[in-house]
């Protein structure tokens, strides 16, 4: 019995290393590297941060253009991603299971605001008051999944299919 106890804490304690990851900094470290970006006389509270767009999100991507209509090409290579990063964490339907589901992901947020966080989610947990309030109903911080540009903007478009887009 207390072999099995101690199994199921090194397996659960592996898997949510290998989920959050593993890369957190503890709150001291953080407010400490906050205090070394600021500049006098600018707030260290995140949600007072004047640049951050909550429309857009915390990245590289300022404007995607996104036809009215999936290109299935990308969609059916945003599928593959999905497949092998994605499935493992969220459902198609609006169901969670480590994160929330993706039914209607596409119609909530802005092409912009998805392909920064998919691509960036340290950031974005750190600064959007959307993330962070998913993060406290999911308890688990997205692990970084290093997509390219292209394999973003393919699972955005694999999205909007999965919402009806034709």
């Amino acid at each position: 019995m207390k072999k099995l106890l101690v199994m199921s804490f090194v397996i659960g304690s592996a898997f949510l290393y290998a989920c959050g990851g593993g890369n957190e900094k503890s709150s001291e470290s953080s407010e400490a590297a906050n205090a070394d970006h600021t500049t006098p006389g600018e707030s260290t509270d995140k949600k007072e941060n004047p640049s951050y767009d909550p429309e857009r999100g915390q990245g590289k991507f300022t404007n995607v253009e996104v036809a009215a209509t999936v290109d299935p090409a990308m969609a059916t290579a945003g599928e593959k991603v999905y497949s092998v990063k994605c499935s493992s964490c969220h459902k198609l339907t609006d169901e969670k299971l480590v994160g929330p589901g993706w039914k209607g992901v596409s119609t909530r947020h802005k092409a912009e605001w998805i392909m920064n966080f998919i691509t960036s989610p340290d950031e974005m947990i750190d600064k959007d008051p959307k993330v962070q309030a998913m993060l406290e109903l999911c308890l688990v911080r997205m692990p970084n999944q290093n997509l390219d540009d292209q394999a973003a903007r393919n699972v955005y478009e694999y999205m909007r299919k999965n919402d009806g887009v034709k």
